[in-house]
């Protein structure tokens, strides 16, 4: 079924038509993944918690596939100066939180935090809602193929400090991998890419992606990057 946008508010769907070859294994892993294989955090049985979605937005580069990224403001509330996908809590006019509402505000926000027109994304996949218990965001993350590069950049600098994009390669490159180390014990994947380290939620969901797509290379699990108590 072919699924399009409408900036109206009409509804959203998805689409696997005329993907690049090479994001084959990313569709499959979205339609076969279970919640647990991707974190043992997962969004409370009461329905409590804030529903919100990011975009996870692979393009072609010049050095091949790649990701889109933002680096988030430093004086904000939560998650203050992490790399993240753009992304947040749904809005109202979004619509329904269990149907097409993480789709539309997955884009509304990249949009809002990186300038994305949406009219050049192809959205194919929705992957398992997952929970972060810091914040108590319940996150959709909603899979896209840019397939009409726009420019972006950082449109509020009270939102964002930056926004960039990251070689896949880069990404399953051993010699860019870490685990980070937080002082309550709390341990998870990194990556050292672009002058940034992508950690927490972010780099959990990169990390389960590549693994399931069969991208992931042996890297050294004990190289470790210490965290304070301010992340």
């Amino acid at each position: 079924m072919t699924r399009t946008s409408d900036r109206q508010g009409g509804a959203m769907t998805l689409s696997k038509e005329g993907l690049p070859d090479w994001l084959d294994p990313v569709v499959r892993a979205a339609e076969t993944v279970q919640p647990l294989q991707l974190s043992r955090f997962l969004p409370p049985e009461n329905g409590s918690g804030r529903k919100s979605a990011v975009l996870i937005l692979f393009g072609e580069g010049p050095r091949g596939p790649e990701l889109l990224l933002m680096e988030r403001a430093g004086s904000l509330r939560s998650h203050a100066g992490q790399s993240s996908f753009p992304g947040g809590a749904l809005d109202p006019e979004d619509g329904d939180p269990q149907g097409d509402g993480p789709l539309r505000a997955a884009l509304r926000e990249a949009k809002e935090e990186t300038g994305l027109d949406p009219a050049g994304v192809q959205l194919f996949g929705v992957l398992p809602a997952l929970y972060i218990p810091v914040s108590r965001f319940v996150v959709t993350p909603v899979l896209g193929w840019w397939r009409v590069p726009t420019p972006v950049g950082v449109v509020d600098p009270n939102e964002t400090a930056r926004v960039f994009t990251v070689p896949v390669a880069d990404l399953t490159d051993p010699a860019n991998r870490a685990t980070t180390v937080h002082p309550s014990g709390h341990r998870g994947p990194a990556f050292l890419v672009e002058s940034a380290l992508v950690w927490g939620f972010t780099a959990g969901v990169i990390d389960r992606l590549l693994h399931f797509a069969g991208w992931e290379r042996p890297w050294d699990r004990e190289k470790q990057v210490p965290l304070d108590w301010r992340s």
